[in-house]
């Protein structure tokens, strides 16, 4: 009955193996999970560019990912089992890496046969993704920080949107006044010991009404703050706002 059942697994492709191991078939996933190390290092080490051992967490990386490309392989799209799985396996060993800082930079064009060439584009596209995520993170921790600032002053990170001037000169001539607050030390100084916009010291500097000075007020010094210290994504807010 064994033998029966080796030679029925012997005859079964690739990606019908993989279906019986959707179907809770646990030594087909095994047996699968065993026989394509070899590929799993393969592929692994074509991402780090050395050779992985066994106890390597990138190889641990690359067989979790290839147990999961089993599972979501689907045989209709047109793919094999292992282009699928080369792909997914790429991703995730890309990621781990950048997550931990392993290696600055990944390149895939140095040895590569023409079938890993054509993944290039979805490797590059898991990369690509994984720093918008990042950048996503980077940028809501620094409207964190900025809003907390801004409560120092008395103010909320929406004063930035509600207190914009409505015309794009108005607003150019605000951003203006701000730069030319931040270039002045004493001016700067003055605004974060007193948390509030020195506006009779700036009137003699602008070329801007008190009355205006004091609309924008909140406007100003939210921009201020944005270009005097390392708020990064939230000054090319202030960029985008000039072009």
């Amino acid at each position: 009955m064994l033998n029966c059942l080796v030679q029925e697994r012997n005859q079964m492709s690739l990606e019908e193996m993989a279906q019986s191991a959707q179907n809770g078939d646990e030594n087909i996933l095994n047996q699968l999970l065993q026989d394509y190390q070899p590929f799993v290092k393969k592929t692994v080490s074509s991402v780090c560019k050395h050779y992985i051992n066994d106890s390597d967490d990138e190889f641990s990386i690359g067989l979790i990912a290839f147990n999961d490309a089993i599972h979501k392989f689907d045989q209709s799209k047109g793919t094999s089992l292992l282009s699928f799985a080369e792909v997914i396996i790429k991703r995730r060993v890309i990621d781990y890496l950048r997550s931990n800082n392993k290696y600055k930079d990944l390149s895939f064009d140095g040895g590569l046969n023409e079938e890993e060439n054509s993944l290039t584009f979805e490797n590059t596209l898991s990369v690509d993704e994984y720093n918008r995520n990042i950048d996503n993170e980077k940028r809501k921790d620094e409207i964190s920080r900025f809003s907390v600032l801004l409560q120092t002053f008395g103010l909320k990170f929406k004063d930035l949107v509600k207190h914009s001037p409505k015309h794009e000169d108005a607003r150019i001539n605000a951003i203006q006044v701000a730069r030319t607050l931040v270039s002045d030390p004493e001016l700067l100084q003055y605004m974060n010991d007193k948390k509030r916009l020195p506006i009779k010291m700036l009137e003699s500097k602008v070329n801007v009404s008190r009355k205006t000075l004091e609309r924008n007020r909140k406007y100003i010094i939210a921009i201020a703050l944005i270009i005097s210290l390392d708020f990064v994504y939230l000054r090319e807010y202030v960029k985008g706002r000039l072009s």
